[in-house]
């Protein structure tokens, strides 16, 4: 068994974010664009493994956001991604991004164990609980109007998963959602479970996290704010007996002079943004999930451009690793990162900010 990098020591945790998904997490029309096929992920997979950065986590989508680009309408589905990459990778986790309510508990269950054999250890898992309605609307699904109803279902299901990983004996499941007749956990992971992720902004859903997550996920939009909320959900968690990490995502352009950086900014996410894909995220965004605060729409509304919502670590590789202790400093245990083109720029980012990053201590 390999040692899970989100679950060894305690640097500051680095990944990469929708990797999997067309454009990665830029809203731009550029032709520079990420383009998210299996060779290109691979390549990052392993240009990431070599450098020592801990882990990927990918967006699991099923319809796009329109616009010129249709930003997401190209997905490599996330469990077959994360066993690809775990039997392609060495050190690196790898987690896959499952909705509730379209997975069933028990394929799952072995789905993740099954993955974690093939990364000896390595598999993680983010659990979706549901917030974009077209998405259930073209699986024929409904989605719950109330917070409470999606994690409600949520927590049965992953209480469903958790027996199976803990069982070693058939059993019937007879509760309000699932009805099961002599299921059984076999095989289980390796350690009994994996890191588990869940990204959550309502009352319901950080009541959620702070009771299953090892990781809370949550936008980084206002670093006063962000102390704050971070504090809270640990206590919150505390009270529990349970310990939960907080972490953030990224937006990464990183050049040699700030100007160069901005140009790149100005290039794609402003000057040739697919704003009509921008204006259908946001707008979903804020009618069916609260992951964002909704008083900053029109600050929130850039940031969609240029990262997705992500905080945005643009400049020289000085600026760009002040921005990563900025997040330290605010209580975050890690954050994803994404680019433009991940293959192309992550090279750069990895020789010039890292090792910024080991001199300060944060890795």
């Amino acid at each position: 068994m390999t040692d899970n990098p989100m679950l060894v020591g305690d640097r500051f945790l680095l990944g990469t974010f929708s990797s999997n998904c067309s454009s990665g997490m830029t809203v731009t029309k550029v032709p520079e664009r990420w383009v998210n096929s299996w060779e290109n992920n691979l390549a990052l997979g392993r240009l990431l493994d070599d450098a020592g950065i801990d882990f990927m986590l990918p967006i699991a989508r099923w319809i796009g956001y329109g616009g010129e680009t249709d930003f997401h309408g190209g997905v490599l589905e996330t469990m077959t991604w994360a066993a690809a990459l775990l039997a392609s990778t060495k050190k690196i986790a790898v987690f896959a991004t499952i909705h509730t309510a379209a997975n069933n508990p028990v394929v799952v269950a072995k789905q993740i164990a099954t993955i974690d054999q093939i990364g000896a250890g390595r598999a993680g898992l983010n659990i979706v609980a549901g917030w974009n309605k077209p998405e259930y609307e073209a699986l024929g699904l409904t989605l719950p109007d109330d917070h409470e109803t999606r994690y409600g279902y949520a927590q049965e299901w992953f209480d469903v998963v958790r027996k199976l990983w803990t069982s070693d004996t058939h059993f019937d499941w007879d509760g309000k959602y699932f009805h099961l007749k002599g299921v059984k956990g076999d095989p289980k992971p390796l350690r009994g479970g994996v890191p588990i992720i869940n990204a959550a902004g309502s009352p319901q859903g950080r009541g959620f996290a702070t009771d299953n997550a090892d990781f809370l996920f949550t936008p980084a939009i206002d670093l006063s704010r962000s102390t704050a909320e971070i504090a809270e959900l640990k206590g919150q968690a505390a009270a529990k007996g349970r310990k939960v990490d907080v972490l953030t995502f990224s937006h990464v352009i990183c050049r040699p002079t700030e100007a160069e950086a901005r140009a790149w900014l100005e290039y794609t996410a402003k000057t040739n943004a697919d704003w009509v894909a921008v204006d259908n995220l946001v707008r979903l965004q804020f009618a069916h999930a609260q992951s964002f605060p909704h008083d900053l729409l029109a600050h929130i509304r850039d940031l969609m451009a240029a990262g997705h919502g992500g905080f945005p670590l643009v400049g020289t590789p000085e600026q760009v690793a002040d921005g990563i202790c900025a997040l330290h400093a605010a209580g975050f245990r890690g954050t994803t990162l994404s680019f433009v083109d991940y293959v192309q720029e992550f090279p750069y980012f990895r020789d010039t900010v890292l090792p910024i990053l080991q001199a300060r201590g944060l890795r």
